[in-house]
């Protein structure tokens, strides 16, 4: 039998504002103090692309020099279009109750569509307060035809929830080669003062710093945003500050690449070489789905003030310069960052620079966290520790088994590759990898949830979506040159994911097929060697409704049930968090003298579920409640039912009467 309820399940959405870090409650202060974190969490990567980029895109030397108007151009307009404008712009703004990656995409489509693969929905969620969201009107038919083709078609679902896991393999695989490819382009630059080093030596130097480097994660990203932020505003200051002194000293006539005609006559010259040259130039954005990503640590203006106002206008000028110096300098284009350095200024940069290095590995490292946090959650992924790091911001995360993972995946690249060109062919793969597929997630999203104009969104996918693909086809081109190895990674971590979440599916059916009948439980119950002892039992099943066909089993090997018995769920919604006073729904089982109940204790991807003795003393509060709200129902039922105040105190003493018995 289905009861009304009138418990905290109905609290009002107001009852979670102070939750909601990432909403319009947070002060400018605060926005401003997130937004220096989030230099020292977010963009290390970004910043240390210069160390690479120019090396990465001319191979085999330049050879006319006008291609460097022409490359220099293309680094300008992907920075404004891929970090700028896609992501800062747009993509932030898909979020998912302020927490961003590709499964926080995929979270937000599942509550606007039925597609996630176990069925135990219940109407109840969607009154959750973080939960409460407009459902598609009925007027807006494509978002309607949308939903109900994601709702019906099994491919669809499977095909959406693929995407997704690949996504976030593809940011592990990234996780895994920025500390290699960062800090080993770092350290190569100390062979400019020191030429007898060799690039073994070079190579144990960078393991070293990156031994170093995961060992610290265990402190948490807000003490880590607090020790990076000064140091990578340092050297975005010199970096700008380089640039500049290179436009002033070699030739301010590069300024000239604003215009994008340059790129059109770079592909005229060059033809097919200045497709493969793509592939180089992409890493100028590498670091930026850390942006999306690592959005539950900080929030969106946050991310906007800091990418605006100090990353994009120094990583720019940085570019500009070092175009300027090699317009005037070509043979150096190998180790350009490093032999634009004015003389005097080398020594400082260089240690920046490593630090700059470690603080880019924070940035996917710190995105890799989150994410992986969010497919625990949502049952994709093995059950592994994750420790929460801050008491303020719950995105911070810390997850020890994969840090261990990811570490000493990028130590053995870094020993087996040994040069950053080697280590940029499969570098490359990750991050358009990763483009492509938030762009498909996004355009789902503005045709589901946004429900935006038809045109913007063709716009949208047409103009990332082939600009994305021209970088990718380039960079699949060096799949045989170390491209392969983020496939293999990202394969390897796909198949672990999707067997994991098979088989948790599988296991659900399972129980949910055999779940015991109302008339079988009663006649359990009735058993003569059946005893009802006191206390409150509790019994965990993957189920949200029904009796697990294990509780039979349990009565076999030990007749006695508890005074109290209840069926526990635990339940992860699709949603950041759930406030504490909506955590629990309760349901009885069978009639009252039975004293069975069912619980659902829901929580977000975000959320930490309590210690054991809060947890008990949570359920057992919810408990007394629900039975509490429960007889004064009965007792207003009652009352309506009959006249007199003799029949209201019978119904009032037989519902004291069932409270107490329970409680």
């Amino acid at each position: 039998e289905t009861l009304a309820r009138h418990d905290s399940l109905y609290g009002d959405a107001e009852k979670v504002s102070g939750d909601r870090r990432h909403g319009s409650g947070v002060s400018w202060r605060q926005t401003v103090l997130l937004a220096f974190q989030s230099i020292g969490v977010v963009y290390g990567d970004l910043g240390t692309s210069p160390l690479y980029t120019y090396s990465g895109t001319f191979p085999g030397g330049i050879r006319h020099p006008d291609d460097i108007l022409g490359v220099l151009s293309l680094i300008l307009y992907t920075l404004i279009l891929l970090p700028l404008l896609k992501y800062v712009f747009i993509v932030l703004y898909a979020n998912d109750n302020g927490d961003g990656g590709t499964f926080a995409l995929y979270s937000l489509i599942s509550r606007y569509a039925k597609i996630r693969m176990i069925p135990n929905q219940q109407a109840e969620d969607a009154s959750v307060s973080n939960y409460s969201i407009p459902e598609p009107s009925s007027q807006t038919r494509r978002a309607q035809w949308v939903k109900q083709r994601l709702e019906s078609s099994k491919a669809a679902r499977i095909a959406l929830f693929t995407v997704t896991i690949l996504g976030t393999s593809m940011v592990m695989g990234d996780g895994s080669l920025t500390p290699a490819i960062s800090v080993l382009s770092a350290v190569s630059g100390i062979r400019e003062k020191a030429p007898n080093l060799t690039q073994l030596q070079v190579v144990w130097i960078s393991v070293a710093i990156l031994f170093l480097l995961f060992s610290v994660q265990r402190f948490g990203t807000d003490k880590v945003g607090y020790s990076f932020a000064p140091i990578i505003l340092v050297w975005f200051v010199l970096i700008a500050g380089i640039g500049a002194y290179n436009l002033a000293a070699h030739d301010a006539t590069v300024l000239r690449a604003l215009n994008p005609m340059y790129i059109v006559d770079y592909f005229r010259r060059n033809g097919k070489q200045a497709w493969l040259s793509l592939g180089g130039v992409v890493l100028c954005t590498t670091g930026t789905e850390a942006m999306f990503a690592d959005l539950g640590h900080f929030n969106i203006k946050a991310i906007q003030l800091s990418f605006s106002f100090i990353i994009f206008p120094s990583v720019a000028l940085c570019y500009m310069g070092q175009a300027s110096y090699l317009h005037k300098f070509p043979q150096d284009v190998a180790d350009t960052f490093y032999k634009s350095i004015p003389a005097a200024m080398f020594w400082p940069t260089f240690i920046v620079a490593i630090l700059a290095a470690i603080i880019a590995s924070q940035a996917m490292l710190s995105g890799a966290f989150a994410i992986l946090s969010k497919a625990l959650s949502l049952g994709c992924f093995p059950r592994v520790q994750v420790v929460h790091t801050s008491k303020k911001y719950a995105g911070q995360v810390y997850i020890p088994e994969i840090n261990f993972l990811v570490g000493a995946a990028s130590i053995v690249v870094t020993l087996a590759f040994q040069t950053t060109t080697n280590i940029g062919n499969a570098y490359g793969i990750c991050v358009v990898m990763v483009f492509s597929i938030t762009t498909h997630l996004m355009t789902v999203v503005m045709l589901l949830v946004w429900k935006k104009n038809i045109a913007f969104i063709a716009a949208f996918y047409v103009v990332f979506g082939a600009t994305e693909m021209l970088y990718l086809t380039s960079i699949l081109s060096k799949f045989a040159e170390g491209g392969y190895l983020p496939f293999c990674f990202s394969l390897v971590l796909m198949a672990l994911m999707a067997t994991w979440h098979y088989v948790h599916v599988c296991r659900y059916w399972y129980e949910l097929d055999r779940i015991v009948p109302a008339a079988k439980l009663a006649a359990l119950l009735g058993r003569p060697d059946v005893r009802r002892v006191p206390g409150v039992g509790l019994l965990y099943s993957e189920l949200v409704q029904g009796v697990p066909p294990v509780f039979p089993r349990l009565v076999d090997k030990m007749p006695s049930v508890h005074a109290v018995f209840v069926f526990m769920s635990i339940k992860n919604l699709p949603i950041p968090r759930v406030a504490a006073a909506e955590r629990f729904i309760f349901r009885r089982v069978g009639p009252a003298e039975h004293r069975m109940f069912r619980c659902v204790a829901r929580y977000g991807y975000t959320d930490q579920i309590e210690a054991a003795k809060d947890f008990s003393d949570s359920l057992l509060d919810g408990l007394k409640l629900f039975v509490h709200e429960e007889a004064a129902f009965s007792c207003s039922q009652h009352t309506d039912d009959n006249d007199g105040d003799g029949a209201l105190r019978a119904a009032q003493a037989a519902a004291a009467e069932e409270e107490k018995r329970t409680c």
